[in-house]
């Protein structure tokens, strides 16, 4: 009889232990439970960033609710430059309608409400025009979303719809280079703008999408589960980018990965519910949580 060597013995995180503590590989266990950390996390995680962090965005006592029904409860958060902030949380916690909210993509739905106050730079955005207000504060989606036409022209129509910036493409190519290389896909398509952007790769069309949202330059960058389609090698180039990218706009992320929060973040927002249950540093949110609720998240109870 062929001798079965036995699985490794799941690692469930202890609440009590550090969090980064180890570099050994990172594992997930069947709950979604973080075990040990990866030396993406712990280089991640001494990434300072090199300048202060700079107020953005202030959420006050923000409620959302779709026919009556709460979807967000009375949420409080600063979003801040030089810092990336991940929501985290089961689904249909309410973290995707806050992140909608900071630009007011959520009153696109007729049956939704609000309530509280969202700042950009100490300005009210309801009384914004929607459409400046989403120039300033940019989404990318979950699913990459290039429009059907070439590379170069997937940011010159941002910059072409803004007035200030109507050109040519010789006008417009400067802008066009500087997105692009900050979005980390110069490199691979500077030498081809005339290229098809829906035949790029599914982790270039992120990119793409990245940056013709950097174009626009925003103030505030949301991105909604901006790896969950994409494999490995095209996540980790997507974390990366996210990491540097905190020094020049204010980053908050949905997602569900607590992995790629622990890398990425340096705040951290964990939601139940549509309430707000902890928000605090990423070492603290994993290392030493206050909450029950979020000890038992963070080391796989429930998720």
């Amino acid at each position: 009889m062929d001798h079965v060597t036995p699985p490794p013995p799941v690692r469930r995180l202890d609440p009590h232990e550090p969090f980064g503590a180890s570099e050994a590989p990172a594992t997930t266990n069947g709950n979604g439970a973080v075990a040990t950390e990866s030396s993406t996390f712990a280089r991640h995680r001494r990434a300072a960033p090199s300048q202060l962090s700079i107020d953005r965005m202030q959420v006050e006592s923000l409620s959302v609710a779709y026919s009556g029904k709460p979807a967000v409860k009375s949420v409080s958060l600063p979003i801040r430059q030089g810092e990336v902030l991940a929501l985290i949380g089961p689904s249909g916690c309410g973290k995707t309608t806050l992140l909608r909210s900071l630009n007011r993509l959520t009153e696109l739905t007729r049956t939704a409400s609000f309530d509280g106050r969202v700042t950009l730079d100490g300005m009210d955005i309801m009384g914004m025009e929607p459409t400046a207000l989403r120039r300033r504060v940019t989404m990318v989606f979950q699913q990459p979303n290039p429009f059907p036409m070439s590379i170069f022209d997937n940011l010159a129509y941002v910059l072409r719809e803004q007035g200030s910036r109507r050109g040519r493409k010789s006008t417009l190519a400067p802008a066009v280079r500087n997105g692009l290389e900050r979005a980390g896909l110069w490199a691979e398509v500077g030498d081809n703008l005339k290229h098809p952007a829906l035949k790029l790769s599914g982790g270039q069309q992120q990119r793409l999408c990245i940056a013709r949202a950097l174009v626009a330059q925003p103030e505030v960058l949301l991105l909604d589960e901006p790896c969950s389609a994409l494999d490995p090698q095209s996540t980790q180039v997507i974390e990366d980018l996210i990491v540097k990218l905190r020094e020049e706009v204010a980053v908050v992320i949905v997602t569900h990965n607590l992995q790629q929060a622990y890398r990425v973040a340096d705040y951290v927002g964990f939601m139940y519910l549509g309430d707000l249950v902890e928000y605090g540093s990423a070492t603290s949110v994993f290392n030493s949580p206050r909450e029950e609720r979020t000890k038992e998240y963070v080391s796989g109870a429930f998720g």
